[in-house]
């Protein structure tokens, strides 16, 4: 799939401009209170960017090079990677690893489980895997979360949206796995 950054950033600049929260996923792993986050299938940096304005030591990851131009461009302070996050291995642990924007949903399909092998591999005990993602597109929360213990994590919290409104079911939910 072929994106263009500065395209996907406009639209989150518009919603911005029209009075939007763009930075609810941050706002969640801020709650944290992470010194450092991993950004996987970061995009165009938004999360990233917006984290590192608290003082957070942000790395973003995302496989699309377009996507990172714009993120580099915006934020050439914070190191950007161009990397698959299937089978990710960066030899750096980090507080929070968060998968905002439907990340699973963009993995090829059979390599979901690998996609959150790869990035728990980067959590430090007692951190945080965060992903929020679409459930009407074939990834269940049943297989998330086997994925996820086959990892080594545990489920802390799932909520149904970013701001942390209680999951009871429905098509999108946000999810906190914690490593023990």
């Amino acid at each position: 799939m072929s994106w263009s950054g500065d395209e996907y950033q406009a639209r989150f600049d518009r919603i911005a401009s029209d009075g939007g929260d763009v930075h609810g996923e941050a706002e969640l792993v801020r709650s944290f209170g992470p010194a450092s986050v991993l950004d996987a299938g970061c995009g165009t940096g938004r999360v990233g960017i917006e984290l590192a304005r608290f003082g957070i030591a942000v790395m973003g990851v995302d496989g699309d090079a377009s996507m990172l131009a714009t993120a580099r461009r915006l934020a050439p302070g914070i190191e950007w990677l161009q990397r698959d996050l299937v089978g990710l291995g960066l030899g750096r642990l980090f507080d929070v690893v968060v998968m905002a924007g439907n990340v699973p949903l963009f993995t090829a399909p059979g390599t979901e489980s690998a996609l959150v092998a790869g990035v728990a591999g980067h959590v430090r005990p007692g951190g945080r895997l965060v992903a929020g993602f679409s459930l009407d597109r074939g990834y269940s929360l049943d297989c998330y979360d086997v994925h996820c213990g086959a990892a080594g994590l545990v489920l802390e919290d799932r909520y149904a949206t970013w701001s942390r409104e209680p999951y009871t079911g429905g098509e999108y939910a946000v999810s906190v796995h914690r490593m023990p």
